[in-house]
């Protein structure tokens, strides 16, 4: 069974850290061991000061400044990390997009809605064939 949470973020947050510790933070309404440890992104707007974005192929994420706004965001979340994605336009329309890194700043609001999996458990393992760190998806469930 799949729960949403909608999420409304402020100016000054960084992005992806708030998305993490949503997740981190999140109770099914039980005890406190009853803690998330699977959720997607859906979709995000907003609008950012500072995207931290790394490009397909880049090794480093590229900083990009000023009136941003937030096109699509969507992703997963894992305890020990997010893997996310995001197009931005920037003032002129110029629109960007690629692999959210932490430092994403918020400017006015982001408003976004997560799909917690309380029957899953996500995390991220090395995998040999791509040498990152991909997500292993591992069922709760009978």
């Amino acid at each position: 069974m799949i729960q949403t949470c909608p999420l409304r973020l402020s100016p000054g947050d960084d992005l992806r850290t708030a998305i993490e510790d949503a997740l981190r933070e999140h109770e099914t309404g039980h005890a406190s061991e009853h803690k998330m440890h699977a959720a997607f992104v859906l979709q995000g707007i907003g609008s950012l000061s500072v995207a931290q974005l790394r490009f397909a192929g880049a090794d480093a994420p590229t900083e990009l400044r000023g009136d941003l706004e937030i096109l699509t965001l969507a992703g997963s979340v894992s305890p020990d990390g997010a893997h996310l994605h995001m197009s931005v336009a920037d003032a002129r329309g110029q629109v960007s997009g690629g692999h959210v890194a932490r430092g994403c700043t918020v400017r006015t609001t982001a408003e976004l809605l997560l799909a917690l999996l309380p029957e899953h458990r996500f995390s991220r393992e090395l995998d040999p064939a791509t040498g990152f760190l991909e997500l292993r998806v591992q069922s709760l469930g009978q």
